[in-house]
């Protein structure tokens, strides 16, 4: 793992190809070039297919004895999915493989030509010339338990995303036809709410019943009772319901979207076992648990996001990974206000985000830090800022517990210079 664009830039050596590829879903563009960045030739394309790969690899060969060159570094950018393929078989093939940022290549189109043109054998030879100056990141296919905690952690992200839709539609469908369900239970996910939602959803179905048999429903719903007082609260409010008159149309709807509910729930709950069996088959995942705050999900989440943590230097680079580094927009007597980049995996950054807002309920130490933060003389942070600084510190925390196999010690966390400031303050 680089730790400096110098890292990267000693490299970039008299002796070596840099091939920049455009990726694309069906055809990709080559560029070679000198290590100076003279172009090699012109630029050639291949199909995404193994016959394309392999193309790729005699083109590779034939410049290489053309040109009396002995190594080759491949550039790419990671667009969508479709760089993957393309990036493990050069692996595989011993080729060394490297990222650039999109966003670099977007920016420099305009250097050589001055003109926003836009084709794919011009982001092919962009894309090498990044490369040259040390513009990359190495490319990284996490594999065995680290690649399964990476598509589980997606996966479940997805479903989430797909059971709030489903518990978005929910709520839509009762505030049109019986808005009041919601103030006689504090959410319709429970046993007995679900249970009326799948038997008797609407006013003018609790209306037929009565209290006595909206109380024997909630019987068959859960062991101890909920009470007659809620039977009574319930039926009430489907007297009194300002609701739309449901058709039946809006029950088989309210129906699917249960079983929606249901089936997305399980598959959650089977995602997360999966999780916590490969987090313990790593051997890391009781350094993170020791953490007060930190639950298997999140440790697994975020361990999935990162990869293996092992292959970074410092924890610096997974505050960068994450997009959490500070950046600053300053000239002259104008003095900008430093904010995060947000160049980086989103999903980590969130992970790590939600980690902070638990933790700092949940953690002495964390909780004294937040405190400080927001209640400091000089310089105090608003909520949101203190949060995002709990959440670099906890990077700093879970990366010194992995890379040294130890568990978490209250006492060592802070340090004698912040217990310091928190005791005078």
């Amino acid at each position: 793992m680089f730790k400096t664009q110098d890292d990267k830039l000693r490299l970039i050596q008299p002796g070596l190809i840099i091939v920049g590829i455009d990726i694309a879903k069906r055809k990709h563009w080559a560029q070679a070039t000198y290590h100076n960045g003279i172009l090699i030739g012109k630029p050639f394309s291949f199909k995404n297919t193994i016959e394309g790969f392999e193309s790729l690899l005699v083109r590779i060969e034939r410049i290489k004895q053309e040109t009396g060159c002995k190594q080759v570094i491949v550039g790419m950018e990671p667009t969508g999915h479709y760089w993957k393929p393309l990036c493990w078989f050069l692996m595989k093939n011993n080729i060394m493989v490297v990222l650039v940022n999109p966003h670099h290549v977007k920016k420099s189109k305009e250097l050589d030509d001055n003109t926003p043109t836009k084709s794919d054998p011009k982001d092919a030879k962009i894309i090498a010339r990044l490369v040259r100056d040390g513009r990359f990141s190495e490319a990284y296919l996490p594999q065995g338990n680290y690649s399964e905690l990476r598509v589980l952690t997606n996966h479940r992200t997805q479903l989430r995303a797909k059971l709030n839709g489903v518990m978005n539609l929910i709520h839509t469908i009762l505030d049109e036809y019986f808005p009041e369900f919601l103030t006689v239970f504090k959410t319709f996910t429970g046993k007995a709410a679900m249970h009326i939602l799948n038997k008797y959803p609407f006013p003018e179905d609790l209306k037929k019943i009565g209290v006595e048999g909206i109380e024997a429903e909630f019987k068959k719903a859960v062991k101890t009772a909920v009470g007659k007082q809620r039977a009574e609260r319930l039926y009430q409010a489907a007297c009194h319901s300002i609701g739309v008159p449901a058709p039946q149309a809006a029950k088989d709807k309210l129906r699917f979207c249960l079983d929606e509910l249901n089936f997305f729930t399980r598959q959650i709950e089977e995602v997360e076992k999966a999780m916590e069996k490969q987090l313990q088959a790593l051997g890391i995942g009781d350094y993170l648990l020791s953490i007060k705050g930190i639950g298997i999900v999140t440790a697994a989440g975020i361990i999935g996001e990162i990869g293996d943590p092992r292959r970074f230097v410092s924890w610096k680079q997974v505050r960068k990974l994450a997009g959490f580094n500070l950046v600053e927009d300053s000239s002259g007597q104008r003095q900008g206000r430093r904010v995060i980049s947000k160049r980086g995996r989103s999903l980590l950054r969130n992970f790590l985000y939600q980690a902070a807002i638990v933790i700092v309920a949940k953690n002495e130490q964390f909780k004294q830090l937040y405190r400080y933060l927001t209640k400091r003389k000089e310089n105090p942070l608003k909520k949101k800022q203190a949060l995002i600084a709990i959440a670099t510190k906890l990077i700093r925390v879970m990366f010194a517990l992995i890379t040294k196999e130890e568990f978490y010690d209250p006492a060592k966390v802070l340090g004698a210079y912040r217990e310091e400031q928190i005791k005078a303050a």
